[in-house]
């Protein structure tokens, strides 16, 4: 009888995605080839992230690209994020594992690159026909473009993958991607699937409109753009249209509001010509958030808009000090 497992992932995220395949790649290397593996999405949540312990129903239990959890269930763990263990209480559990199988360096861009490196250097699992995924899950979450232009056209199938996973990617639509990507199926192939094509098309259309949204709205001041997309009828854009649209700024803040959640998104232009001096993830984290260095978040509850709004506007303060 095969071994049932279960793979947490940052949802709706290309690395998430990335990250899931190519662990499930190392779990089957290194645990057994027999292998049932379910894959469960997490998004963050108002007030801070965590991992459900009830998702944790696996005979071995992985969590990437997403936050710590001292889970006596937890067997693997990968991350990258600098808020991705937070506290004492998470950092001397992390350091008291002897299993050889928890992994955390925020001087990663991403998590799949994370994964992949250590799975061949301390395993022996080397993946030459994952090294594409690889290859884009760093460029995409370390915003490793040549230029913004390139991030905001959407050419690449990569890309226009990572535009539907960010609005598709929960477990129905990513599942059964993420187990082909790990059996070696081609990116360019998972891209370039007609249900793909499909739910880009829209969602292209969508993206040009945001562009003319943001360029309405959008504020530069002291090198920082701001803009509040409530109301807009959307609450997803590419973050590196801001970029694009003023590349001449450092900092970028958003607001925006669904029914879930009202979020403050918070980003370093990564093609700015004075250096960044502010550490995003650090500031996130005063208000609960999160993220790397150079990007995050903040999320709120549905009704906190007007908290967010005040949130948003003393870390444009920051940011411009």
């Amino acid at each position: 009888m095969n071994k049932q497992v279960v793979v947490a992932y940052h949802g709706h995220c290309f690395d998430g995605m990335a990250s899931a395949a190519v662990l499930s790649r190392l779990l089957r290397e290194v645990e057994s080839n027999e292998l049932d593996i379910t894959y469960r999405g997490l998004d963050h949540q108002p007030g801070g992230s965590h991992v459900p312990e009830a998702l944790l129903t696996g005979e071995i239990n992985a969590v990437v690209d997403f936050r710590y959890t001292t889970s006596e269930k937890l067997g693997w763990f990968f991350d990258h994020h600098v808020s991705g263990i937070v506290g004492e209480a998470e950092q001397t559990h992390f350091a008291a594992d002897t299993s050889g199988h928890r992994f955390f360096d925020p001087a990663y861009g991403s998590c799949c690159k994370l994964i992949s490196d250590i799975a061949r250097e301390r395993f022996g699992c080397a993946t030459p026909e994952l090294a594409e995924l690889v290859r884009w899950a760093d460029i995409i979450d370390a915003a490793r473009f040549p230029d913004a232009r390139m991030a905001v056209e959407l050419r690449e199938p990569a890309l226009q993958l990572m535009t539907v996973v960010e609005v598709f990617g929960d477990d129905a639509f990513l599942a059964p991607r993420i187990d082909a990507l790990a059996k070696g199926r081609a990116l360019s192939e998972i891209a370039n699937d007609a249900k793909v094509q499909s739910l880009f098309a829209p969602l292209f259309e969508q993206h040009q409109r945001m562009c003319d949204t943001i360029k309405a709205r959008a504020q530069l001041h002291d090198g920082v753009v701001f803009f509040d997309l409530v109301g807009s009828g959307d609450d997803r854009y590419n973050k590196f249209i801001p970029y694009w649209l003023f590349p001449e700024s450092r900092y970028c803040v958003a607001v925006t509001a669904s029914k879930s959640r009202a979020k403050i998104s918070v980003g370093s232009n990564p093609w700015a010509r004075v250096v960044r001096t502010h550490n995003i993830a650090e500031i996130c984290a005063r208000y609960g958030g999160g993220g790397h260095p150079v990007v995050g978040a903040v999320s709120f509850k549905p009704d906190e808009l007007e908290r967010a709004r005040t949130a948003a506007q003393e870390i444009i303060a920051m940011l411009r000090a």
